[in-house]
């Protein structure tokens, strides 16, 4: 595709981002253009003053190394007789302090390749591609960093262009057509609130936390200055905080022209909820500031209502963190000086993720780059992209190889996905085989099970000392709970595509035997895990001990982030739905309702990111747009509403209703929308009737619905169900 295009680049510009240039004469009218594009950095294009699609910070994140997305653009409506097209470029992912670590990235210089294809009315095809033909020139972006904003000046004078450098060394190998959903504008609030702090900072709130950017109207005079902070949360004295953003300096910056302008950045985001005015000409008019949510273009297919209001807020919170972390790969946080494709958060929360959105797109890319970071040894990095040049692997963060797969396939049915990762699940398995002393565990050294070290156990747990990461669980139980389950994955998927899986079956065998004769549940997790992954020697009692430390622990939760994604599960799923409930409806510290009480509008990174006086938990590691604890929305839409996946069947071609109802949520309404259709599951609870639960379902595809323990085969089409039990669900009693 680019065989006769150069990479080409300029000579040091510093800071400012170059803006490339080419001016086209066509003797004859066009009659179809096409534009294919890439860039080291993230780009804009213009042609003829007018911008080229509305993929923005394209070409998106990869392994750059290996992977470097190009998009196609039909320009056709845009073009004339005489033309100009402009590519602006800034450092993104590529060249940003993102990935300072990273050298071999990191150093590259800012570059752009294309090819315009054009296609006269005449016949004849005229082929531009970039070379020394080109122009380039500083634009008026003077700094752009995703870490720390982007500064434009609207005064300045046009620079006058100079000739490009062609690039001759540069490869053209790793580029590839575009894989996942482009990065676009989406959702446009308005100012909430306009005020001054206690300390005298003007403050803007939109009332929703969010990733993307602040887009303004103003009247000014040429060079007055508009700098303008980003901020999750304001502190207990209501001032702006910004502390656990750490290093990024997350700030907009805008020179003015004269007279009225509108500006919004271009080649970064943010994460917030408020922006503080550190200089503005004037007095600002909150109706002039619009923020512009940005994400990966993704399908919406979930969705959920009941009674309970703050349930209605928690699943409002998860959408909005899906969404904001959700920005070509999954991230931790969209705010602070991370912003990593953390695996162990994505398989977290990717069943959540497919229910809320068609994500398979998204993910499929994401894999891609998964497969790409693995080590020849089988070892799977914490984060991809690994901009930070990670050399570890961790138990439930490089199993993401598998439990991703695996979800995708249940949740859209498609065999590819495990046929394409099939390779990368058997090396992580064999990887974590030959990486324990200890046969059919996973351990490590005393010196690994620290902070750091090879492990991160179960994070954020709320068993161990106050302010520390790693929860009270053995990691070395955690970690082998997790190789049993990959093993089990990848046997399932092994047989699926028709592979001889024998010898990965007496492998699970081993490790379950092994497991039950090492460990000891001692901790929620540890029951958690032992039940979800078959582990469990006497499910019976290692489900009532579960319940029982809960109820000991005034109805709540101890548990991480390997623990939570499965723990209303496995009680519900082991006559315990009271229980779960009891926590899902908890509000007291830690707790899902604690966040929403608290004013979250996306789920926290920690349980208690804002203490009930008003103080912070930590500035070190505290993000309050974090997703992974919004993994209980997956519970709510398979048990509570109880649309589930048949393995048979994958992709909802049949699926299983069982819904779980509480007079607490007092009504509740979930549907789904896959391949064959909107399943929908709704019921409501009554009092003082013949009956206590009506039910409304609607599938278009054949299902087993179970009412009151009650099997009924159904086809396509809407069904009323009336049942007894659900009333008393929720009475906590064991």
């Amino acid at each position: 595709m680019f065989r006769q295009a150069e990479w080409i680049g300029c000579n040091g510009m510093g800071e400012i981002c170059p803006e490339f240039m080419r001016e086209m004469a066509f003797e004859s009218p066009v009659r179809e253009a096409t534009l294919f594009i890439s860039a080291i950095g993230v780009y804009e294009a213009y042609l003829n003053g007018e911008r080229i699609g509305d993929f923005v910070l394209a070409p998106g994140c990869t392994v750059y190394r290996e992977r470097l997305q190009y998009q196609i653009y039909d320009v056709t409506p845009l073009m004339k007789k005489d033309n100009i097209l402009t590519v602006t470029v800034g450092t993104g992912w590529h060249r940003g302090r993102i990935s300072a670590r990273s050298k071999q990235i990191n150093q590259m210089p800012g570059a752009v390749i294309a090819r315009l294809e054009v296609v006269l009315e005449d016949g004849r095809t005229q082929i531009i591609v970039t070379d020394g033909n080109w122009k380039v020139r500083k634009s008026r972006i003077l700094f752009s960093d995703l870490y720390d904003g982007e500064t434009y000046d609207a005064s300045s004078p046009e620079d006058a262009y100079q000739e490009v450098k062609v690039l001759a060394d540069l490869d053209k190998k790793q580029l590839i057509p575009q894989e996942g959903e482009k990065i676009c504008e989406q959702e446009r609030l308005k100012p909430v609130g306009y005020f001054v702090t206690p300390a005298g900072e003007r403050v803007i709130d939109f009332g929703q936390n969010l990733a993307g950017y602040v887009e303004f109207h103003v009247k000014a005079k040429k060079g007055d200055k508009i700098v303008i902070s980003h901020a999750e949360i304001l502190d207990k004295d209501g001032n702006v905080y910004t502390e656990n953003y750490r290093t990024a300096r997350a700030k907009l910056t805008y020179i003015c022209g004269e007279g009225e302008q509108v500006h919004k950045p271009h080649l970064v985001f943010y994460g917030f909820r408020y922006i503080r005015l550190d200089e503005y000409p004037g007095e600002p008019v909150p109706e002039d500031f619009t923020a512009i949510a940005l994400y990966s273009d993704m399908k919406r297919t979930g969705h959920m209502e009941c009674w309970h209001k703050g349930i209605n807020r928690l699943f409002e919170n998860t959408l909005w963190s899906q969404r904001s972390n959700f920005i070509d790969i999954p991230t931790d946080c969209p705010q602070r000086d991370e912003r990593m494709g953390w695996t162990g958060d994505a398989q977290v929360f990717c069943r959540t993720a497919s229910y809320n959105y068609h994500v398979e797109k998204f993910f499929e890319k994401w894999l891609a780059d998964v497969r790409a970071e693995q080590y020849e040894d089988g070892m799977i990095c914490d984060i991809v992209p690994n901009f930070w040049q990670m050399r570890r692997g961790s138990a439930a963060w490089g199993d993401v190889i598998t439990i991703l797969p695996w979800q995708m396939y249940l949740t859209y049915g498609h065999r590819t996905v495990l046929a394409d990762n099939f390779e990368a699940m058997k090396k992580w398995v064999d990887y974590i085989t030959g990486d324990s002393a200890v046969p059919y565990l996973w351990t490590c050294k005393e010196e690994e099970k620290k902070l750091w070290g090879k492990h991160y156990g179960d994070w954020l747990a709320q068993d161990a000392p106050y302010g520390s990461y790693v929860g009270a669980t053995d990691v070395d139980l955690v970690a082998s709970a997790f190789y049993a389950n990959s093993v089990d994955i990848l046997v399932r998927a092994g047989k699926i595509l028709g592979k001889d899986m024998t010898e990965y079956e007496e492998l699970y065998g081993n490790i379950v035997n092994a497991f039950r004769r090492t460990f000891h549940l001692e901790t929620q997790t540890a029951h958690v895990l032992a039940l979800q992954f078959g582990l469990a020697e006497n499910r019976e009692e290692t489900a009532a001990g579960l319940a029982r430390m809960i109820r000991e622990n005034g109805n709540r939760l101890q548990t991480g982030f390997v623990g939570t994604p499965y723990l209303l599960h496995v009680l519900s799923e082991n006559g315990y739905g009271n229980v779960a409930y009891d926590l899902l409806l908890q509000n007291a510290f830690p707790s899902w309702l604690y966040e929403v009480e608290h004013g979250a509008t996306t789920i926290w990174e920690h349980w208690d990111g804002i203490r009930d006086d008003g103080t912070i938990w930590s500035k070190d590691m505290n993000s309050y747009n974090h997703y992974a604890y919004g993994c209980v929305m997956d519970w709510i839409y398979g048990v509570a509403g109880g649309i589930r996946t048949v393995e048979e069947y994958p992709g909802f071609e049949k699926v299983r209703i069982c819904p779980l109802p509480d007079e607490r949520l007092g009504w509740l309404d979930v549907s789904l929308e896959t391949a064959y259709g909107v399943i929908r599951s709704k019921w409501s609870c009554k009092e003082g009737a013949e009956y206590k639960v009506r039910y409304e379902i609607s599938t278009p595809v054949e299902a087993v619905v179970v009412i009151d323990g009650k099997e009924y085969q159904v086809g396509k089409g809407d069904y009323i169900f009336y049942g007894i039990t659900p009333a008393s669900c929720g009475s906590g009693s064991l």
